[in-house]
């Protein structure tokens, strides 16, 4: 079917989707306990929104729509709280993180809705190892070509958002000495990295959609895995590299970062996006994904090197008056903290050796995410 009209919203506001462990208190793996916890969470309302995901091991929870910090980690919380204490009264565990660090991907079991079996029969055993915990973040565009502008514009930042929420240093019981070994796993999949280089709306659907569609490869913007796409029924473009952050206020502060970005990249403050950006965005995005702060990138306009926790902090301060204008220095000040005192990858990686053991550190990231809980 053609693609849908893109339907425009308020400019800047923000929401957060966030894929979720569900894990055995016994043994501290996966445990395939979606259907039940769904059920149980269904009972009552629900803060926010929670839904199945590809395999039974895990459960996305969906934001409303927000202006500022204070709302988006408010809602946050109080999905967390609910989620908690739904996981108690079935003897489970509910946490963060990117990938889970010793689940067997041949172990998981496809939730049964009609969307992820297409799914698992295309891509066979993709579809299991997509076990792995992604953040989306949702920005509100008052335009397709607005959406498309801050989709390219966004590309030099792609790594600042990898290496912030990273947290999947290990997978398949190893440490793989990446921050972000998600993204490995959706590097898997045909339709993923960067979108085309197009920057009007009428153009993406009525050429390059078009096209793509009449080839049979794809059927909605849902088939296309990419690391920013334009979200025409909300009127958002999605971010999609981050993972899952051990905590909700985490994940409340890096989607303020990406609002005050766009805040910033919209009122023409940084030279115009062009093709020749991407020259260098798979060695920055490696660079995030295997070093996280510790990486260096290349600028994309002046090809100079940059350490990549420096370039963060620079743009923090570069764009404060964004971000105190939208309600977000709260958010600011914790991603100032988390630059100095390192990501939750590197968190797990010391729980990892003050427990002694792999479970020891799935049992610490359990605890993170119900850190504060009511």
């Amino acid at each position: 079917m053609p693609l849908e009209t893109f339907n425009t919203s308020e400019a800047l506001t923000m929401g957060v989707e966030l894929e979720l462990q569900l894990v055995s208190l016994s043994d501290f793996d996966l445990v395939s306990a979606s259907p039940d916890m769904l059920d149980l969470l269904s009972r009552k309302p629900f803060p926010g929104n929670v839904t199945p995901e590809i395999t039974e091991s895990m459960i996305e929870i969906n934001t409303g729509v927000h202006k500022d910090f204070t709302s988006l980690v408010d809602e946050l919380q109080r999905i967390r709280d609910t989620l908690v204490h739904a996981a108690d009264k079935l003897n489970i565990g509910v946490c963060g993180g990117g990938t889970h660090p010793f689940q067997l991907w041949s172990e998981r079991k496809i939730f049964s809705k009609p969307r992820f079996k297409e799914v698992s029969a295309l891509y066979g055993y993709l579809a299991k190892q997509f076990t792995v915990f992604g953040q989306h973040v949702h920005i509100g565009c008052a335009s397709g070509d607005d959406a498309l502008f801050l989709l390219h514009a966004l590309n030099r930042y792609v790594p600042h958002f990898i290496a912030l929420s990273a947290s999947s240093p290990f997978f398949q019981g190893r440490d793989t000495q990446f921050s972000s070994a998600r993204l490995n796993s959706v590097s898997a999949f045909p339709l993923s990295g960067r979108a085309p280089f197009l920057q009007s709306w009428h153009d993406f659907e009525h050429d390059y959609f078009a096209r793509m569609e009449h080839t049979g490869v794809v059927k909605s913007m849902k088939d296309f895995y990419w690391d920013i796409r334009p979200k025409p029924e909300y009127g958002t473009i999605e971010l999609r590299v981050c993972d899952t952050p051990l905590t909700v206020e985490r994940a409340a502060a890096l989607a303020c970062y990406l609002q005050a970005l766009c805040r910033h990249l919209l009122l023409r403050e940084e030279p115009a996006p062009a093709e020749d950006d991407y020259l260098v965005y798979n060695y920055n995005r490696f660079q995030a994904c295997r070093f996280g702060l510790d990486g260096t990138i290349v600028h994309p306009k002046t090809h100079e090197t940059l350490s990549l926790r420096e370039d963060i902090l620079a743009t923090l301060r570069r764009i404060d008056e964004h971000a105190a204008v939208l309600g977000g220095q709260s958010a600011f000040e914790h991603l100032y903290q988390e630059c100095q005192a390192g990501n939750d990858a590197n968190y797990l990686r010391e729980q990892y050796l003050a427990t002694g053991s792999a479970e020891g550190m799935v049992d610490s990231a359990i605890q993170r995410f119900r850190q504060g809980c009511a």
